[in-house]
């Protein structure tokens, strides 16, 4: 009998043991307040302390940021980490008073294995700079939340309003999912992009509402294999492919699929644009499908003339398009020609437009589409009648002749 009680409390030593081991390694949750941050205070060193005690830890642990409003000045929570680490954010982080010229206000830096949720919000109190900043000193503004170099990655459930400049921007990651994010910024709030993505693969957007004063979504050289899936854009510039080929070492892009998604007065629905007579680059697979437009100015555009500046250089642009998809694109244009396709000599290839179906939003005039220097292969209905023949640069000048549709002409 003695011997039976022995062994059972050996077991029960053994089994405590484990249970031990396991609490001594499942994680901490890292709380700000430990280190001192507090609901109404600025909590830049604690968040700080917070992250690189969870970075540290041998086990995926978690930092918390508690409900609250809570300001910050610029942070750099910055890996690698020993293991995976989340931040629940559920409190509301504003920027403090002299953070104004970094170049980002919240950077997550070379993380593997890295999650952001909690339905926290990002204000980065743009208005108090959008109006002193008019006139070419937009690029000294930060971002709201940078995340480089991330492989690994979710971001979910949180709220970036008002941003100084770029809302979110992806840059150097790798396998990463953004969903269910909610981005606003007023109409004319300058520069103010939702999500930027640059040099980054297999990232993929979903489920969220973008309203900026600029670009809903952009894309930019070196990006490969990126997924935009159910997403909301309106108001701002639609989503963007480019500007391509204003930099002489751009890389290359490919892979971008932009599905099931509305846009709701927007300046452009679907847009490619490259630069004038700068660098040379490519863009190709690019798929545009299953898109509703709702009063939409440019729904579907190529742009290799893109010049938002008083002045730029005069010329063909050096960025080839190839493998171009508009599939199954339907809804209102804001504008008579609802369908652009604006290319440089020799530079768009395999453009394909099915089931277009775009009606005027306006009162006078019949729905139309441009093309300059390609020839659209077209499947199914085609609403503009499309203009199907290629046409000639006509001067040195960056002039173009015109191509009649079924339903008249239009200068580009």
């Amino acid at each position: 009998m003695a011997k039976l009680i022995n062994i059972a409390i050996l077991s029960l030593l053994f089994l405590l043991s484990l249970v031990s081991t396991a609490k001594a390694h499942e994680g901490a949750i890292v709380d700000i307040s430990k280190f001192g941050g507090k609901n109404g205070g600025c909590i830049t060193e604690a968040l700080t302390k917070a992250w690189n005690e969870a970075c540290q830890s041998p086990a995926p642990s978690r930092v918390l940021i508690p409900p609250g409003t809570y300001t910050a000045g610029k942070v750099l929570l910055e890996g690698p980490c020993k293991a995976s680490v989340e931040v629940e954010f559920k409190g509301t982080l504003k920027p403090t008073e002299d953070q104004i010229t970094d170049d980002s206000w919240i950077q997550f830096n070379k993380i593997t294995g890295f999650k952001l949720f909690g339905g926290g919000t990002f204000d980065g109190e743009g208005a108090k700079v959008w109006e002193k900043c008019k006139g070419g000193a937009l690029e000294k503004l930060p971002m709201s939340v940078k995340f480089n170099y991330i492989t690994d990655g979710t971001i979910e459930d949180i709220c970036s309003i008002n941003a100084k400049q770029f809302h979110m921007a992806v840059v150097g990651c790798n396998n990463v999912d953004l969903n269910r994010l909610r981005i606003t910024a007023p109409a004319d709030s300058p520069n103010t992009d939702g999500i930027h993505i640059g040099h980054s693969t297999n990232i993929r957007v979903c489920d969220s509402t973008i309203g900026t004063g600029d670009d809903c979504i952009s894309f930019l050289g070196g990006t490969k294999n990126v997924s935009i899936t159910k997403v909301n854009c309106g108001p701002g510039h639609g989503i963007s492919v480019g500007s391509l080929g204003k930099y002489q070492d751009e890389e290359p892009l490919t892979g971008i699929t932009i599905k099931d998604c509305n846009f709701t007065n927007t300046d452009n629905g679907v847009r490619i644009k490259s630069w004038p007579d700068l660098y040379e680059n490519a863009a190709s697979d690019l798929h545009f499908e299953d898109l509703t437009m709702n009063n939409v100015t440019n729904p579907i555009i190529i742009d290799q003339n893109y010049c938002p500046g008083k002045s730029c250089a005069q010329g063909h642009s050096k960025v080839k398009l190839n493998n171009v998809f508009f599939k199954n694109i339907k809804g209102t244009s804001a504008n008579p020609c609802a369908v652009k396709l604006a290319c440089s000599s020799g530079t768009c290839e395999g453009v394909e437009l099915s089931e277009i179906d775009l009606s005027y939003s306006g009162q006078d005039g019949q729905v139309t589409s441009e093309c300059s220097n390609v020839k659209p292969n077209v499947v199914g209905k085609m609403n503009p009648p499309a203009c199907r023949a290629p046409v000639e640069i006509g001067d040195k000048g960056g002039g173009e002749k015109k191509e009649k549709n079924d339903s008249g002409s239009k200068e580009l």
